[in-house]
């Protein structure tokens, strides 16, 4: 059994393994959990079948694309892949086919990469929860919005998955289900072919079950868009003496004490294995945060639903109906003020990330709440609300059952940097992918 894609590339590499191979494990265990699960909209065997025997007729002639070559992934479902449908959680638009990828889907597919199926997202990237249990008790939630990419790589469903966030929803439903995310830098990666929920906060990004993989698939969507960068040669070297900001402030005051004592026991255990870490003091502004990332999320999301929730209002469930209410009844002036609070505080937080430092906090408040919500956002929306980029990773720490993570913040477009933190802390934790407990 391949857990990571990186182990998975360089079985492929040296001919011990095949795409086919690996896209029939997937559907053993798509086979195992989805009954259970529910993380997919739908799954295109025959597709993915047939695609996993080109790729492996490509090797037999010499041609290996890369690392990504032959590796199955799952793709939210606000994601456009040609000749498939895109419903964003819609019933009317179940059978909305695309016409092309989204610019980063088509980046995944030149690198070889082999897409199973669509995974469930909460309705309109919002809040309203998902169909999708998380694996490690099913009474909990995967977190949202990318509800079905998570549970579907912690349950080997498939390598890796798109994933997108605008509040938390990388960070939290990556955390809640035992895996990694990364959210990265705004505007790292176009959004073109995906479907908006708030314009300026929202961010594609990979989740996978480790760093190396985060590296692997990042490094595989913007080295088409951008010069290439080394993400990937960062992850494999790892940091020498990492520079930690603890952050406490909203990051503790909203924190389960699970949270808070795992917090204490990894940041002592970083500084033993010789990390600096210092008391980091955000913007006074900081504080308003919360509140003006709702605005924002409401005002835009409103501006791209206006129209049609008026006609189909029937489409549209409790969370996603709310917050659309708000955006349509906030004054302009809130909005513009508001826009100013986060433009001055993107400026201002430059000075916080000087000489390497990385931010470090709780990946969520707590463990995976119960199904009935997705979770709070509020130690993630402050990361999507200044466009900083993200990576969370698991720490062996568990409470009632449920894994808890870490989230590491760096400076934008110090993706470099944050990659090799990220390593660092994950070969401290000598943490192995987690598996959840078979399903019953």
């Amino acid at each position: 059994m391949i857990h990571t894609i990186h182990e998975a590339a360089e079985a492929i590499k040296g001919r011990r393994v095949s795409p086919v191979d690996l896209v029939e494990q997937c559907f053993q265990a798509i086979d195992k959990w989805e009954k259970h699960v529910h993380a997919w909209v739908f799954i295109d065997r025959e597709y993915a079948l047939a695609e996993a025997k080109r790729l492996t007729a490509e090797l037999a002639k010499n041609r290996y694309r890369g690392p990504l070559h032959g590796i199955p992934i799952g793709v939210k479902d606000i994601y456009d892949v040609f000749d498939w449908p895109t419903a964003c959680g819609s019933k009317l638009w179940a059978n909305s086919i695309a016409r092309q990828d989204a610019a980063v889907v088509a980046s995944l597919r030149e690198a070889g990469v082999i897409f199973l199926g669509k995974t469930v997202t909460t309705q309109w990237a919002s809040f309203d929860p998902p169909v999708t249990k998380n694996p490690w008790n099913l009474k909990h939630t995967p977190g949202g919005s990318s509800s079905g990419s998570a549970a579907a790589v912690a349950t080997g469903m498939c390598l890796g998955a798109l994933g997108s966030q605008t509040g938390g929803s990388i960070t939290r439903p990556a955390s809640f289900c035992g895996i990694a995310g990364c959210k990265p830098t705004y505007g790292l990666l176009p959004l073109d072919g995906i479907m908006p929920l708030a314009h300026s906060m929202d961010h594609p990004g990979p989740m996978a079950h480790d760093v190396m993989d985060l590296a692997l698939l990042l490094r595989g969507i913007a080295g088409t868009h951008h010069s290439p960068k080394n993400y990937v040669e960062k992850a494999a070297i790892a940091s020498s003496r990492p520079r930690f900001g603890r952050l406490r402030q909203l990051f503790e005051e909203r924190a389960a004490e699970s949270s808070r004592e795992m917090m204490d026991e990894i940041m002592h255990r970083f500084a033993e294995d010789g990390a600096e870490i210092a008391e980091v003091a955000l913007p006074a502004t900081f504080s308003d945060i919360i509140q003006r990332h709702r605005t924002v999320m409401a005002v835009e999301a409103a501006q791209y639903h206006e129209a049609r929730f008026r006609r189909h209002p029937e489409d549209y469930g409790p969370c996603i109906t709310q917050l659309l209410e708000e955006g349509l009844a906030c004054p302009a002036p809130e909005y513009a003020r508001t826009k100013e609070h986060q433009n001055e505080l993107i400026t201002a937080m430059w000075s916080v990330f000087v000489n390497g430092l990385v931010l470090v906090c709780p990946a969520t408040t707590g463990p995976a709440p119960l199904a009935d919500t997705t979770g709070d956002p509020a130690f993630n929306s402050p990361w999507s609300y200044t466009g900083l980029p993200t990576i969370s990773i698991q720490t062996g720490y568990y409470a009632d059952g449920l894994p808890l993570a870490i989230q590491l913040v760096a400076g934008p477009n110090r993706e470099d940097l944050l990659f090799s933190v990220a390593a660092w802390c994950e070969k401290r934790l000598a943490m192995p992918p987690l598996h959840p407990p078979e399903p019953g």
